[in-house]
């Protein structure tokens, strides 16, 4: 299976807009990387964990001060 990576709709399309995470749906896990390094290698969280990641950044626990 070839991930599918995806960013937010938020990230601009621009150069110097277009910098984020990006995710891919893996069998039964999520792949997190850097958009500048797409060959680079990436982040693996199973769906639980991501899932209350998301949940926890939705509520602005992981904002910068």
């Amino acid at each position: 299976m070839t991930p599918v990576w995806r960013k937010s709709s938020h990230s601009g399309s621009d150069a110097g807009t277009s910098d984020c995470v990006e995710i891919a749906q893996l069998p039964g896990e999520i792949g997190v990387r850097d958009s500048k390094a797409p060959e680079a290698p990436h982040l693996v969280l199973g769906a639980a964990d991501w899932h209350a990641f998301a949940r926890r950044v939705k509520r602005g626990k992981h904002d910068l001060p």
